[in-house]
């Protein structure tokens, strides 16, 4: 096993299979990272402003604040103010008081949020496809199961 991952790092030596695993991981991660980035990136996005975005659509009508935004990111981001703000300020959210707590803002999606989100479903999609054209249903399942035990239970 790793016989592609010492191609890929040029590794004169074996690393052995925890360290294969975990730079196996951190490869494959960056491949996807780069394609995901390229998509964003088309769109003028981020990452976490994507997320923000898909997180903003599925709290349709109500939207949410900012720290339920902030326990749904895929990825932690430091300061999510900021990350509302840059989409604030493209019109793809959009920020109210909310009636019961004049402290608390509720963000939810805009029109112009909701067709991006909608112009990038095909490619989104596309990505899908290529990752299902190279993982099986039951491996795509197993690398879901494997990749839970490294986060669940955080020390």
């Amino acid at each position: 096993m790793g016989e592609t991952l010492n191609k890929r790092l040029r590794l004169t030596r074996p690393a052995g299979a925890t360290q294969d695993a975990v730079l196996n991981l951190l490869v494959a991660s960056g491949v996807l990272r780069d394609k995901i980035d390229s998509i964003f990136g088309a769109e003028g996005l981020t990452g976490p402003q994507y997320n923000v975005l898909r997180i903003l659509r599925g709290a349709q009508p109500g939207g949410f604040a900012r720290c339920e935004i902030a326990q749904r990111l895929v990825e932690r981001a430091p300061d999510v103010t900021r990350l509302i703000d840059r989409l604030e300020r493209q019109g793809l959210v959009a920020r109210d008081r909310s009636s019961a707590d004049r402290r608390r803002s509720v963000t939810r999606i805009t029109d112009k949020g909701l067709q991006l989100i909608d112009r990038m479903e095909p490619v989104m999609n596309a990505l899908d496809r290529w990752l299902e054209g190279r993982l099986s249903l039951r491996d795509s399942n197993e690398l879901s199961r494997i990749l839970e035990l490294l986060y669940s239970n955080e020390d």
